[in-house]
């Protein structure tokens, strides 16, 4: 199912888990989730200069209400310390490309 949100059409399924700990992985990711139901994707978000994990991801579940249940039963739990930040993922922001040849 879709939802409009402002001026985007967003998933409801595809969730943001911000907040992660540095040393999950996109295995340890779908693992999280799968108790919610079938995972179709989950992936971290790496540093393209570090290789190191930017402390989010992306979870894509099959059904609107395993994505609900996953938000309102993962937001705000802990993982190693840290609170996650689980919610409907919105659309990446068209951003102006980056020019470092000055």
């Amino acid at each position: 199912m879709y939802f409009v949100f402002g001026r985007w059409c967003v998933s409801l399924t595809k969730l943001y888990v911000g907040n992660l700990p540095y040393s999950v992985k996109d295995d340890a990711l779908r693992d999280l989730f799968s108790s919610y139901g079938n995972v179709l994707s989950a992936s971290i978000i790496f540093d393209r200069m570090s290789g190191r994990s930017k402390g989010f991801g992306f979870v894509e579940l099959e059904d609107d209400s395993e994505a609900e249940r996953a938000i309102s039963e993962m937001n705000e739990k802990e993982l190693e310390g840290r609170k996650l930040v689980v919610s409907v993922a919105r659309p990446k922001e068209e951003r102006p490309e980056r020019n470092f040849n000055r």
